[in-house]
C-alpha cells in the first residue's frame, strides 16, 4: 500500500518513524511542513523538515523529540558570552545541518534536493519532501499584535493570545517536486498527530495540494488527547478561539467547510473514546487505540493498526 503521510514537528515524526518501519521505503513518503522554517544568524531553520529527518535517521533527542542525540552547545554558549540573542538555541550538530543547507541554497540548490541528499547521508530510505521549495513563513495574529512563528513559539512560549494565522506568499507557492505525485499515487492519505493549525494547514494552503487531497482516502490521528498536546500548543490554540480543546475539535476541524470535508477516517485515543459518538456523526469511519507513542516498538504498532484501518477505507 502506497502511503503519503503529512507531518509536523515532534508527534508527526514519530509516527512517521513507525510507519518506515514497516512499509518498504519505494511505498512511503513524508511531506513535511515547513511553515516554521526562518532565517536565524543567516542560516536556513527548518525545525519540522529536520526533525522528522532526524527521528528517521535515528538521531534526533529522544528525551526532547527534536534536536540531535548527544548534542553539546559550546556554540551557542559563546555566542550568548558575546551578547548575542539566545532565545533559539541551537546545538553544535545541529548547527552543521543549518550551515551546509544554507551553503547550497545560495548556490541555487532547492531545498527539496537539498532534503534529499541529507538524508541519504544519513541513511533515511524514507522519502522526505518539503511541502513547497517557495518560503510560505507562517506569521501569527495575536492579541499583542502579529508575530513570526518561531518568536510567537519559542521566544514568547506560546504565552500571548492567538486570533488568527497567515501563511505569508502561500497563495505564490508551488508544491516541491514530487509532492503531487505522491498525493496522487497514495492509496492512503495520513495526517500524523501534527498542530492542525500550523502543520498541516499549511501543507494544505499550498496551491493545489487541497484539490489533490480531496479525490484521496484520509485518516487523521489526533494530536490531542484528553485535552492536552504532548508536545506544541494545539491545545492552547483551540482555547485561544473559545474551542474546547478536544479529538472532537480536531476532527471538526478537518471537516470544516474550509477544509471540504476531506477525512474518511480518524483515530483516537482511548481516553478520549466518549467522543467517538460526535465524530461519527460526522460522517466520519473511527478507531480507537492508545496513539501515545514514545518508543520505537509502540510507533510501529500505531503505525500498524492504522495501516490495518486504513485497508478497511481503501
Amino acid at each position: 500500500m502506497k502511503i503519503a503521510a503529512f507531518a509536523g514537528g515532534v508527534g508527526g515524526a514519530k509516527l512517521a518513524h513507525g510507519l518506515a518501519q514497516v512499509l518498504p521505503p519505494q511505498d512511503l513518503t513524508v511531506i513535511v511542513n515547513t511553515g516554521d522554517d526562518f532565517i536565524h544568524f543567516g542560516l536556513t531553520i527548518c525545525p519540522d523538515l529536520d526533525t522528522v529527518c532526524y527521528t528517521l535517521a535515528g538521531l534526533a533527542d529522544p528525551q526532547t523529540g527534536w534536536g540531535r542525540i548527544d548534542e553539546s552547545y559550546r556554540a551557542f554558549e559563546s555566542l550568548k558570552t558575546l551578547g548575542g540573542p539566545g532565545w533559539f538555541r541551537l546545538g553544535d550538530l545541529d548547527l552543521g545541518t543549518h550551515l551546509e543547507r544554507t551553503r547550497l541554497q545560495k548556490e541555487g540548490v532547492q531545498l527539496s534536493t537539498i532534503t534529499e541528499q541529507f538524508c541519504r547521508h544519513w541513511g533515511v530510505r524514507t522519502r522526505v519532501l518539503p511541502v513547497s521549495n517557495d518560503p510560505i513563513p507562517t506569521r501569527v495574529y495575536t492579541d499583542e499584535g502579529e508575530l513570526a512563528f518561531q518568536e510567537y513559539f519559542v521566544q514568547r512560549k506560546c504565552e500571548v493570545k492567538v486570533e488568527g494565522f497567515r501563511f505569508d506568499g502561500v497563495e505564490k507557492s508551488s508544491p516541491a517536486p514530487g509532492v503531487l505525485e505522491a498525493i496522487q499515487e497514495a492509496e492512503l492519505l495520513i495526517f500524523c498527530p501534527s498542530n492542525p493549525w500550523v502543520s498541516i494547514d499549511p501543507i494544505l494552503a499550498v496551491p493545489g495540494i487541497r484539490e489533490a487531497v480531496a479525490s484521496r482516502r484520509v485518516i487523521a490521528v489526533s494530536p490531542i488527547i484528553a485535552g492536552q498536546t504532548v508536545k506544541g500548543p494545539a491545545a492552547k490554540m483551540y482555547a485561544d478561539f473559545g474551542i474546547q480543546p478536544s479529538a472532537l475539535a480536531v476532527a471538526r476541524h478537518y471537516s470544516s467547510k474550509k477544509t471540504g470535508g476531506i477525512l474518511s477516517g480518524f483515530i483516537l485515543d482511548q481516553k478520549d473514546h466518549e467522543d467517538e459518538k460526535d465524530i461519527a456523526a460526522l460522517g466520519i469511519r473511527t478507531l480507537v487505540t492508545d496513539i501515545l507513542i514514545p518508543t520505537a516498538i509502540e510507533r510501529r504498532r500505531l503505525a500498524e493498526e492504522v495501516l490495518n484501518f486504513g485497508k478497511l477505507l481503501v
